[in-house]
C-alpha cells in the first residue's frame, strides 16, 4: 500500500463522508462502552485508596514521618562534606550507669567530680595568673574524661543523622575507661577486667549495620592509654578489650596510641580549658602571646620510689638550678584535683620538662603547650607518630628532644636549653600558640569558630571512612 493510499484511508476514518444509521449506532455503542470502562477503573482505583487510608491510617502517618525525617537527613548531610555520623543508643549498662554509680569507679577515690558537666568537670576557682574575663572558661577537667566529653559533643554534632542508612560511621558510646579503671589497680580476676568490653560487644553484634560491615565503619573512643586494653595475658595488666576478636576492625580514638596499629588515632588530652566562643580562643591566645616569662624551663611531676627514677634526676636538676628552672611537686594527691600552680608555672617558663608518664603520653604536655610554654621530651614515643590529626608530624617545630641517656650521664638541661636563640624560641612558640585551637576541647557551636580537638577527630574518622569505602568500590578517588 503506498503512502498517499494509507493516508487517505486514515483521513476517511476521522471524517466518514456517508453517515448511516447503522454507523451511527456502532459508533454510539463503542463510546458508551468507553465511558463505561473509564467510570469502572476510576471506582476501582478510589476503592483501593479508600480502603488503605481506612485500613491503615497510623501506617500511613507513620510513612510519611519517617519520609520527611529522611528528607530532613538528606538535606542536612549536605553540608558536611566526609558524611554523616549514626550515634548507637546503648543500653545504660555501658555509660549512664557508670555515672550514675561515679563514687564506684575508683578504689580510692569518687570520681563524681571528674566526670560532673558532661566530663568537663567543676568550674574553677581561685585560679590566679588569668585574666578574668576567661576564668569562666576554666574546668578542672580529669585527664581521662574524654568518653564523657565526645558522647556529649557528637550528640549535638552538626553531622549527626538518625537515619543509620544515611551514615557512613557508626558510633559507640561506651566508656570503656571507666568500666575497665575500678580493676586496673587491685587484685581483680582477668574475667572482672574485661566483664563489660564483652557485654558491649555482645550486643552490637547483634546490630544491623554492624551486620553489614563486620564493625569495618564503627569507631569508639577510649578514654585511658591503649596499654590499658591490650592485655594478652590473664596475669597481665588490664583488659584485653582490644584483642577481642570483634574489636579486629574497629577504629579506636584514644588519648596515646600504639604507633604500630594503624586502627588507632591519637587524640588530644582534655586540658582545663573550654572556650565558649572563638573570641575567647582568641584572647587566651594573645595573652599567652604576651605573657611574661622569667624562667628558663619548669618541671611538674613528682618522684617515684623506684631504682634511677628519671623523673627524680629531673627534678634534681630543677632544684639545682633554682634561678632558671621553677618546680612544682605533684607528691601525694597535690596536684589529683587540679591547681593554679601548674598552670602558672607552665606560663612563666619557656620550656616544660615532658618526662614519660604512666605510658609514654602526658596530659601535662598539652598543660604545657596550652599555656605557651615548649615542651622537652627525652622519649621519641611521647610525640613520635601521636596528635598526628592535631600537631601535625612534625614536631621538631614546636618542641624539643634531649636523650634521656645523656640526662642520666649528667648532661645539663639548662645548658641545652640556653643554647636556643630568642628568635628560635619565639618561633617555636608562635607555632604552638597557632596549635592551640587545634587540641582544645570548646564549648562552642558558634558559627565561624576555629574547629576544636573534638571536630578535628570526627571530621578524620569521617574522612577514613569515606576513602575507605572508595576503595572498597573500585574508585582511585573519592
Amino acid at each position: 500500500m503506498s503512502e498517499h493510499s494509507s493516508t487517505s484511508d486514515l483521513h476517511s476514518l476521522r471524517k466518514p463522508k456517508n453517515i448511516s444509521p447503522r454507523n451511527t449506532l456502532y459508533y454510539s455503542t463503542r463510546v458508551f462502552f468507553y465511558k463505561c470502562s473509564l467510570l469502572l477503573l476510576t471506582l476501582l482505583f478510589q476503592a483501593v485508596i479508600l480502603d488503605f487510608i481506612f485500613r491503615a491510617p497510623s501506617k500511613s502517618v507513620s510513612s510519611l514521618r519517617h519520609d520527611l525525617q529522611v528528607k530532613a537527613s538528606q538535606l542536612e548531610s549536605q553540608k558536611c562534606e566526609y558524611g554523616m555520623v549514626y550515634v548507637y543508643e546503648l543500653p545504660p549498662m555501658f555509660n549512664q550507669e557508670l555515672l550514675d554509680n561515679c563514687r564506684d569507679l575508683d578504689p580510692w577515690h569518687s570520681r563524681c567530680n571528674a566526670i560532673s558537666n558532661h566530663g568537663l568537670g567543676p568550674k574553677v576557682t581561685g585560679l590566679s595568673g588569668v585574666p578574668e574575663n576567661l576564668v569562666s572558661a576554666w574546668y578542672w577537667t580529669d585527664m581521662f574524661a574524654g568518653e564523657v566529653i565526645y558522647h556529649a559533643r557528637i550528640l549535638k554534632h552538626k553531622c549527626r543523622t538518625t537515619e543509620p542508612g544515611l551514615a557512613t560511621a557508626f558510633y559507640i558510646p561506651f566508656y570503656a575507661g571507666l568500666a575497665v579503671a575500678k580493676y586496673l589497680f587491685t587484685n581483680y580476676t582477668a574475667k572482672q577486667r574485661d566483664w563489660h568490653c564483652e557485654r558491649l560487644l555482645n550486643w552490637v553484634q547483634d546490630q544491623p549495620p554492624w551486620r553489614r560491615s563486620n564493625g569495618s565503619d564503627h569507631f569508639i573512643m577510649l578514654g585511658r592509654m591503649t596499654w590499658d586494653f591490650r592485655r594478652s595475658r590473664d596475669e597481665d595488666w588490664g583488659s584485653s578489650f582490644v584483642h577481642m576478636p570483634l574489636m579486629k576492625r574497629v577504629l579506636r580514638l584514644g588519648v596515646e596510641r600504639d604507633p604500630w596499629d594503624q586502627l588507632e588515632i591519637s587524640v588530644p588530652y582534655p586540658t582545663g580549658f573550654h572556650p565558649k566562643s572563638k573570641s575567647e580562643i582568641d584572647q587566651w591566645m594573645n595573652f599567652v602571646h604576651n605573657h611574661k616569662r622569667t624562667s628558663l624551663f619548669a618541671f611538674v611531676g613528682a618522684k617515684r620510689n623506684v631504682k634511677g627514677d628519671f623523673r627524680t634526676i629531673l627534678q634534681d636538676q630543677c632544684y639545682n638550678e633554682s634561678s632558671s628552672c621553677r618546680v612544682v611537686d605533684c607528691s601525694g594527691t597535690r596536684c589529683y584535683d587540679g591547681t593554679s600552680e601548674i598552670l602558672e608555672a607552665f606560663l612563666a617558663s619557656d620550656f616544660c620538662l615532658q618526662p614519660r608518664g604512666d605510658a609514654f603520653t602526658r596530659r601535662s604536655t598539652f598543660d604545657c603547650m596550652l599555656a605557651g610554654s615548649i615542651p622537652v621530651f627525652f622519649w621519641k614515643r611521647s610525640i613520635y607518630r601521636q596528635y598526628e590529626w592535631f600537631l601535625g608530624n612534625k614536631s621538631e617545630k614546636f618542641s624539643v628532644f634531649i636523650d634521656r641517656k645523656d640526662v642520666r650521664k649528667g648532661m645539663s638541661i639548662r645548658k641545652v636549653l640556653e643554647g636556643y636563640s630568642r628568635d628560635e624560641v619565639r618561633k617555636m612558640r608562635e607555632k604552638i600558640i597557632s596549635l592551640i585551637p587545634k587540641f582544645v576541647y570548646s564549648i562552642s557551636d558558634e558559627e565561624g569558630s576555629p574547629k576544636d580537638g573534638f571536630d578535628l577527630a570526627i571530621d578524620g574518622v569521617l574522612k577514613r571512612f569515606l576513602e575507605q569505602k572508595g576503595k572498597k568500590n573500585g574508585k582511585d578517588e573519592i
